[in-house]
């Protein structure tokens, strides 16, 4: 059998050669298989490196490539579906939501960015249940923030700024 030592584990004839098989590529639980690749798996701690006289690491690669770059599509198509089922702009879904630059919620949108995932969760929970935008609203206005405080600290008069 053709072995050879490991060289992320350093485990000597740990190395074996394989061919002809599927691996699979994955994202947030969702996953791509590439088949017939060739290369060398370490028995020790797992480790895989493709043969560099095959297309086997371009392949692998590119499927990664491809399932990067259709969640992203995906979960900006859906960011803009929730956005407007919300009635909201993108300066206004900006400003309640995610504090971040309009232009990076665009880019989130256009599937360029892969948006910060409390952000991407937060809209699906308001495609949900929508009646909570207004909840989001109050809470950006600060009145239950100012509540608490006048609770916290009654001496002590606190306001809104605007």
């Amino acid at each position: 059998m053709n072995t050879r030592q490991c060289m992320s584990c350093g485990a000597h004839d740990a190395m074996q050669h394989f061919e002809g098989r599927s691996l699979s590529v994955d994202y947030k639980n969702v996953s791509r298989w590439v088949h017939d690749i060739a290369g060398w798996e370490c028995k020790v701690c797992s480790e895989i490196i493709f043969d560099n006289d095959t297309d086997s690491a371009e392949r692998y690669s590119d499927v990664g490539d491809k399932l990067l770059k259709d969640c992203f599509q995906i979960m900006g198509t859906e960011m803009k579906r929730i956005r407007r089922k919300l009635h909201l702009t993108q300066k206004e879904a900006v400003k309640l939501l995610s504090g971040a630059g309009h232009n990076a919620f665009s880019r989130y949108e256009r599937g360029e960015l892969q948006p910060p995932q409390a952000l991407f969760t937060l809209m699906r929970l308001l495609d949900r249940h929508p009646h909570l935008l207004v909840e989001i609203q109050a809470m950006n206005e600060g009145t239950d923030l100012k509540r608490l405080l006048a609770a916290r600290f009654p001496e002590q008069e606190t306001v809104l700024a605007s």
